[in-house]
């Protein structure tokens, strides 16, 4: 793994993504990786570097709600409500795909998804680049997201070119797990993924309740197992009942944050990535209750204990 690829100097990753190389972006929930969204060599490379399926599709992150006519065929209303209220921030909107949208960003698909990031680093390359990037997170597929420049490095160090690819280090994720995902071409809109901007916040600012998630997978983070570490994950309901299977359980440990659903979300994938580092064979987590930002934290640890494909 090569430690040069990390920087902090956004205008060299700007000139990266402007060659047609891959830049790992800080944002607000994980880190991304990114490419030109409108560089089809380019946006194959991240499919290449994560081993994710190409019909998996990825989001498009623009630096202005103005520029959605570029992407987008039509934007509904509901989109509009979102975006109002949410952007910038960790809120993706699935939308109809406009003309110069490219089969590498939405897996063959109509749809597109869109967000405009609020880390100030991934804004500033979205300006200094003039470009908008497509990103997924900058994991191997199906791994625990990463959360920090040294978490991208240990991941996908091995599979990033030095000469034209970039990490940009922006610290810690203030949020810790990634966008919520809102199907606005659907009437109700679906939440496809949880996240900060909560199921709760979404009914209240549509006036109306929105559906969970139906049909065939259309966005990251809709395949049953997912955001998974190498250990394994057991869910309990309380921390009495993780203790006590802990008790039976060689090599375990218990992750039970309940107490501050922030801070759950913040440390959720650190704490993982660290029990891998560590040699723990399982990890017990406690549930959160399953309001607010505890749809997500529930979601992704749902994920990560899921049988393994």
């Amino acid at each position: 793994m090569n430690s040069s690829l990390i920087t902090t100097d956004v205008e060299r990753a700007a000139e990266a993504l402007r060659a047609g190389g891959l830049v790992a972006v800080p944002t607000e929930t994980v880190y991304g990786l990114a490419a030109d969204a409108t560089d089809a060599v380019a946006l194959r490379r991240i499919f290449i570097a994560k081993g994710r399926p190409p019909d998996h599709p990825l989001i498009v992150h623009v630096d202005s709600a103005e520029r959605l006519d570029a992407w987008a065929a039509r934007v509904p209303a509901s989109a509009q409500l979102l975006i109002a209220a949410a952007w910038p921030g960790p809120l993706t909107v699935i939308l109809p795909r406009g003309p110069r949208v490219l089969d590498e960003v939405t897996g063959g698909r109509d749809t597109v998804g869109l967000r405009m990031p609020a880390h100030p680093m991934a804004a500033a390359l979205l300006e200094q680049s003039g470009l908008a990037f497509a990103a997924p997170s900058a994991n191997r597929f199906g791994s625990v997201s990463p959360t920090t420049a040294q978490h991208v490095l240990d991941e996908l160090g091995d599979h990033l070119d030095p000469r034209i690819d970039v990490i940009l280090d922006g610290g810690a994720c203030p949020i810790g797990v990634e966008s919520t995902i809102v199907d606005c071409t659907d009437d109700p809109p679906q939440v496809l993924r949880a996240g900060a901007v909560t199921v709760e916040d979404i009914d209240r600012l549509l006036g109306v309740a929105t559906a969970p998630p139906s049909g065939p997978s259309r966005a990251s983070g809709m395949l049953a197992s997912h955001y998974a570490p190498r250990c394994e994950v057991r869910l309990v309901d309380d921390a009495d009942d993780a203790f006590a299977l802990r008790a039976g359980t060689p090599r375990s440990e218990v992750l039970d944050l309940t107490d501050d659903l922030v801070r759950y979300a913040h440390d959720l994938y650190a704490r993982l990535r660290d029990a891998d580092a560590r040699g723990v064979g399982t990890v017990i987590a406690v549930l959160p209750p399953p309001v607010g930002l505890g749809h997500a934290i529930r979601d992704r640890l749902t994920k990560a204990a899921a049988p393994r494909r």
